[in-house]
């Protein structure tokens, strides 16, 4: 019995190493394959939703579909037998969205040409989504991560600093323009300032009158400049973080390569001790 344990533990050693480790070489493997899966399936959707492809090519495309649904409900199923704790796999961001990237094909045995089917199948797209799970062993990934979370409170402020002003322009185009010149409400007049102020301009809803236009240019000239201000934002934050990264990494004494983790001992470039 305690061969037999020691064998299922190491099995499954090697299997959770593979899947969850890619600082191995079968780790990188085994990312490398998933994400071509990832991305060839998704295309497979994105080709199937052609009508002109669907009719001449439907049956292969439902063929590959199957063959990708049945490959990562396999990775699905190595995946909770791997781990300690399957649960908190299963009700993660990336366990939800693996689950939810599975079931629609299945549910096409039971619900063939439903509309509502249609609706649930889009969400295989979101296999695209566990590409995202190797950016945790990148270092410029954690790099961005920390820009992220630094500069978030100043973005929300000036986020919220532009919904205000949006509220308050769309109110005063509601009260010049009104109802007859397409801004029937208050609603109507955010959505219009929303759409001039990105530079995006639909032309739904246009003012007509000489005071409406003046705002509007107003709106228009202001859009230029809020653009770039969550970019500067982010890229300060990212500049101060690169900063603090290097004043954190180790420097070799001998060939002056910066970089190094603080565990490390040698040199990657000369080998020398630090």
């Amino acid at each position: 019995m305690k061969e037999h344990s020691a064998s299922e533990k190491n099995w499954r050693s090697k299997i959770f190493k593979i899947i969850y480790h890619s600082d191995t070489p079968a780790g990188k493997w085994f990312d490398l394959l998933l994400i071509i899966f990832i991305v060839i399936s998704v295309l497979t959707i994105v080709l199937d939703s052609v009508n002109e492809l669907h009719i001449k090519y439907g049956s292969a495309l439902n063929y590959l579909e199957w063959f990708f649904t049945i490959i990562f409900t396999l990775e699905y199923i190595l995946r909770l037998i791997s781990i300690r704790r399957p649960m908190r796999y299963v009700f993660s961001f990336f366990g939800i969205v693996d689950i939810l990237s599975i079931i629609p094909t299945y549910l096409s045995l039971f619900f063939i040409g439903t509309q509502q089917l249609l609706v649930i199948r889009i969400l295989r797209i979101l296999r695209v989504f566990r590409i995202l799970k190797l950016v945790q062993y990148t270092h410029q990934a954690q790099m961005l991560t920390n820009a992220i979370n630094n500069s978030r409170h100043k973005i929300f402020v000036f986020f919220f600093f532009i919904a205000t002003i949006l509220v308050i322009f769309g109110s005063l185009m509601y009260l010049i323009e009104g109802p007859e010149n397409g801004f029937e409400s208050i609603p109507h007049g955010i959505y219009w300032a929303v759409v001039t102020l990105t530079t995006v301009g639909y032309g739904d809803i246009a003012p007509h009158t000489v005071l409406g236009r003046i705002v509007a240019s107003f709106i228009m000239l202001t859009g230029y400049s809020v653009i770039a201000v969550p970019t500067g934002i982010f890229s300060s934050e990212l500049n101060e973080e690169i900063k603090r990264t290097r004043d954190r990494s180790r420097v070799c004494k001998t060939c002056d390569l910066r970089g190094h983790t603080q565990r490390a001992v040698y040199c990657r470039r000369c080998g020398e001790e630090l």
